[in-house]
C-alpha cells in the first residue's frame, strides 16, 4: 500500500496540537491517548496495560523483568496483558519531541471482532510467547492511525467513526506478526488465557501472601507448567510479578496518598519495614524517603 500524502507530518502535527506540553493527554475518544517528552527522561515504573502504543517521533526503550525493548519513530508496541515495567524516553528533545499515541485495547471488542472474522488459530508453539512485542508499523496500520487522530478534529464524527476505526486497527494488530498474542490471550483453553487470569488475580491481590500451588490450581495448570508458561509470558517470575505490584503501589500511596514508609509498606502486604526498604531500594534505586522526596522535587520543579 503506498499512502498519497506525508502521514507522518499530518499525524504529527496533530499529534502536537492536543499534547500542547509534556505528559500523557487523554483525547475526545475515550481509549486513545498521546502522550509527549521533550527530553530523555530517567527510567520511570508502571503498569502496562493492553494496548497498541505507536511512536510518532523519537525513541523509547523498557525493562519487562530482565528483557530490554526499545522502539522508535514508526514502531508499534503491542501488550496483551497487564505488565509491570520501567520505561524511559531515550530520544527527545524541544524541537523534536517524543510523540506516542496510545489506544488501549478493550477485551469484548477484540472478542467480538474474533467471532466474526477468519482468523486460523494460531500455531501450539506461538502459545506462552511474551505479552509484549515491536514491530514497524505497515502502511495500512498507519493510515489507519492517522485517520483516527483526524477525528480528534471533528469530534461530532467520532461516535459514528471512531469505533470503525478502532475496529481496523485492531484487525491489522491482530494479522500482523504479533496476532497471535492477542488470540491466545483471548482464546479460552490456552496456556496464555490461563497465565492472563492468574494476572488478573494477583493484581487484585498483591498484598496477600502467595501460594503458587494456590495460583496454579486456581487457572487449571499444573505447578511446574504454570511456573514454566508465566515466566514466558511476563518475564518474571510470580513471585516476582506480585513484588512489583507491590512497590509500585507503595511508592504510589507515598507519593499521592502522602503516607509514610513503614505504614504504605504494611498496606501492600510487607510484614518487616526492613525488607520493604531492601527490595525498594533495589527496584528503585534509592531508599523509600530519598525517593519519594527526590520525585517530589522533580514535580515541583515541572
Amino acid at each position: 500500500m503506498t499512502l498519497p500524502f506525508s502521514p507522518y507530518q499530518e499525524i504529527v502535527d496533530i499529534a502536537l496540537r492536543f499534547a500542547p506540553g509534556d505528559g500523557e493527554f487523554s483525547t475526545d475518544i475515550g481509549n486513545l491517548h498521546v502522550s509527549r517528552r521533550s527530553r530523555p527522561s530517567d527510567p520511570l515504573h508502571s503498569s502496562y496495560r493492553p494496548c497498541f502504543a505507536f511512536v510518532l517521533q523519537g525513541a523509547k526503550s523498557l525493562r519487562l523483568g530482565t528483557e530490554l525493548i526499545s522502539y522508535g519513530t514508526g514502531d508499534y508496541l503491542l501488550t496483551s496483558l497487564d505488565l509491570p515495567v520501567a520505561w524511559r524516553v531515550t530520544e527527545a528533545s524541544p524541537e523534536v519531541p517524543h510523540l506516542c499515541l496510545g489506544l488501549a485495547i478493550d477485551s469484548e471488542k477484540l472478542l467480538e471482532l474474533l467471532s466474526r472474522i477468519d482468523i486460523p488459530r494460531p500455531a501450539a508453539h506461538t502459545d506462552g510467547q511474551r505479552g509484549m512485542a515491536v514491530n514497524v508499523a505497515p502502511p495500512e496500520l498507519l493510515d489507519a492511525a492517522v485517520r483516527l487522530l483526524r477525528l480528534l478534529d471533528r469530534p461530532g464524527d467520532i461516535p459514528a467513526m471512531a469505533p470503525l476505526i478502532e475496529q481496523e486497527i485492531l484487525y491489522r494488530v491482530l494479522t500482523g506478526p504479533d496476532g497471535a498474542r492477542l488470540i491466545n490471550i483471548a482464546t479460552s483453553d490456552s496456556h496464555s488465557n490461563r497465565i492472563a487470569r492468574a494476572v488478573a488475580w494477583l493484581k487484585e491481590n498483591f498484598a496477600r501472601p502467595l501460594r503458587i500451588e494456590d495460583l496454579a490450581d486456581r487457572v487449571s495448570m499444573s505447578v511446574s507448567s504454570f511456573h514454566h508458561h508465566f515466566k514466558s509470558v511476563t518475564a518474571m517470575t510470580p513471585v516476582q510479578y506480585q513484588k512489583q505490584l507491590r512497590l509500585h503501589e507503595a511508592r504510589r500511596l507515598m507519593l499521592v496518598e502522602r503516607l509514610d514508609a513503614g505504614t504504605a509498606g504494611h498496606r501492600v502486604g510487607y510484614q518487616s519495614p526492613s525488607q520493604f526498604s531492601r527490595e525498594y531500594s533495589r527496584l528503585y534505586g534509592a531508599s523509600p524517603v530519598r525517593d519519594v522526596d527526590g520525585a517530589r522535587d522533580v514535580m515541583a520543579a515541572e
